[in-house]
């Protein structure tokens, strides 16, 4: 038996004279003689299977509180083992406290004697009936609502004292131990009464009232700041929790943070746009008078839950909003400036590690697509680890140049070689606004996300481009292990990759092969303490030099080849030949 079948069985087996309806069922109040009426009322059950307060029942004479079915077992004197959806194994939440002997129940009876014809008046206009105000015991002192906030063990020890119409006048009464935010639950049995069932939050003891007028159940808080003092263990048995808040950014702050708290149970009921700050249920109800209920049964229809979740509708857009920026001239911009290897993979986008033997020209190959591409405007952060940030500068300024590095030092350049160099002083310079160089030897995650952040500000670019040199350089403060810290770091960078479009250009070191050597047919094997590299690379090459970087060959004759061994999307291969533009500190892709 399904447990919403299990559920209207159970009333029908211990409710007497019923009539049922398609979404409820209605029967004579098996409580009220109890309770001295003389005539017995009816008791309704909701029983809509589509709606959040399923089997939840109140009896429309108010002769006990509202609750769902564990509650109305336990007024039956019903075993909750009989009840379905009760968990034996469940622990009761147990909040460690003693109470005194001394409490104000019998002041907040004088206070419910005192409410006036005008105070009740006050309610009227908001739709609330004397017999809510009883059921909660709300009092008057003669100037102040009293709002008694009754403990678990049944009894009073402390009240809010409330100016009506100017809820920012108050104060507390009864026991100072009882003033403090832990204890600033109003209605507190509610919760109790809703277990397996909904429950509203609300902010505000008048907005509460307005509820239970409509005969939902649920508690209060003072105000929002009192929401950071609710235990989310409390609630651990109600199955939904719509959290109600007035209609401001910190009200929804606080809201956010409870239900982040509480977990994907918790629906947060949201205004609309273009109404007063601080609006709230209780004007809701003044102004839309016999209306208020359609309105507030909308707002639980609307109300979102609390989820891990984009929505679909914002998940479509923005996948449909990505789809249009990588049509765009931006996403079109993340090219290496080697055809051949934009070709081969389309661009630098994703996780891209390249390997290579020591002094095969790797931090050379990086710099200078990273050079190039900021040069076209493309934000680039390049972690150095190797090379120094001067060094990295006057490389690229004897590229940009065609001069050597001495000779730029040196400030010999005359005539038209002088004006070359200026042209190229001045490139470099205006490229210096997308390439930041970082040699923090203390870097981590966070640090990086704010450098990202900074430089998209600063360019106004939704790519950025990251190059690392080297993986294996990079800090691992809390690991003890190289290849345990290159695993976390590239966990980390994935979801940089993901959340902040971020395409990586990363520089990894390789193992020795056969012969203590370089030599082997490149694959994927070959990087150094690979730990999670396969996995994390969206492309893995490799420069294979057709040289031995460790022999006085000629400059001129040093060619790399640079293969593809792993790819999500492309197919592996070779992509193409780079020979070294000696002494210019660049390569050129070369025909084959």
């Amino acid at each position: 038996m399904e447990q919403s079948e299990a559920v209207s069985f159970f009333y029908f087996k211990h409710l007497q004279n019923i009539h049922e309806e398609k979404t409820h069922l209605s029967a004579d109040c098996p409580f009220c003689k109890k309770k001295g009426r003389e005539y017995a009322g009816r008791l309704v059950v909701y029983l809509n299977k589509a709606s959040f307060f399923y089997g939840y029942f109140r009896c429309l004479n108010r002769c006990v509180p509202s609750g769902f079915s564990l509650w109305f077992a336990r007024l039956m004197g019903i075993s909750p083992e009989d009840v379905p959806g009760y968990d034996p194994d469940r622990e009761s939440f147990l909040h460690k406290i003693d109470y005194p002997i001394v409490n104000i129940n019998n002041e907040i009876n004088l206070y419910q004697d005192r409410m006036s014809e005008e105070i009740l008046a006050w309610f009227q206009k908001a739709g609330v009936g004397q017999d809510v105000l009883v059921e909660l015991k709300i009092g008057y002192n003669g100037r102040y609502l009293v709002y008694p906030y009754v403990q678990e063990d049944g009894n009073c020890y402390a009240a809010r004292c409330v100016f009506p119409e100017r809820k920012e006048d108050f104060f507390w009464h009864g026991d100072e131990q009882f003033f403090t935010d832990q204890h600033h639950i109003f209605n507190l049995q509610d919760i109790q009464r809703c277990e397996n069932g909904a429950l509203f939050i609300c902010q505000g003891e008048e907005n509460l009232l307005a509820l239970k007028q409509l005969g939902f159940p649920g508690v209060a808080v003072p105000d929002c700041h009192s929401l950071e003092m609710v235990d989310p263990d409390r609630l651990a048995f109600v199955h939904t929790v719509f959290i109600v808040m007035e209609n401001s950014a910190e009200a929804e702050a606080a809201a956010r943070a409870l239900a982040a708290r509480i977990g994907y149970k918790a629906r947060l009921f949201r205004w609309p746009a273009g109404l007063a700050r601080n609006y709230n249920l209780w004007q809701l109800a003044n102004e839309k008078g016999k209306d208020f209920k359609a309105a507030v049964l909308a707002m639980i229809q609307a109300s979102s839950a609390f989820s891990p979740f984009a929505s679909p509708k914002r998940e479509y857009g923005t996948f449909v909003a990505q789809l249009a920026l990588e049509s765009g001239s931006a996403y079109g911009a993340l090219r290496s400036g080697f055809s051949k290897f934009d070709q081969a993979l389309d661009g630098v986008h994703g996780i891209n590690v390249i390997g290579g033997a020591p002094k095969a020209g790797k931090s050379c190959f990086a710099i200078q697509i990273a050079t190039d591409m900021a040069r076209r405007k493309v934000p680039v952060l390049y972690y150095d680890f190797e090379n120094g940030r001067q060094k990295i500068y006057q490389r690229t300024l004897s590229r940009l140049s065609r001069m050597t590095v001495g000779a730029i030092k040196n400030d010999v350049a005359t005539g038209a070689i002088g004006q070359q160099l200026e042209r190229a002083r001045h490139d470099f310079q205006d490229m210096l606004v997308s390439f930041r160089v970082v040699n923090d030897r203390k870097l981590n995650s966070e640090i990086m996300r704010r450098h990202i952040d900074f430089i998209r500000h600063e360019t106004r670019s939704e790519y950025t481009v990251v190059v690392i040199d080297s993986l294996h350089k990079l800090p691992f403060k809390d690991f003890t292990e190289q290849r345990t810290g290159i695993d976390a770091w590239l966990r980390q960078l994935e979801a940089i990759r993901d959340e902040l479009h971020v395409s990586f250009l990363i520089i990894s070191e390789l193992s020795r092969g056969s012969k203590d050597g370089y030599t082997d047919t490149p694959h994927m094997g070959m990087f150094k303490g690979s730990g999670d590299i396969e996995y994390s690379a969206d492309n893995a090459l490799i420069l294979f030099p057709e040289w031995d970087p460790l022999n006085s060959a000629a400059q001129q004759q040093r060619q790399n080849k640079l293969w593809l061994v792993a790819s999500r999307e492309h197919t592996p291969g070779l992509v193409g030949r780079y020979g070294l533009d000696y002494p210019y500190w660049g390569f050129v892709e070369l025909d084959e």
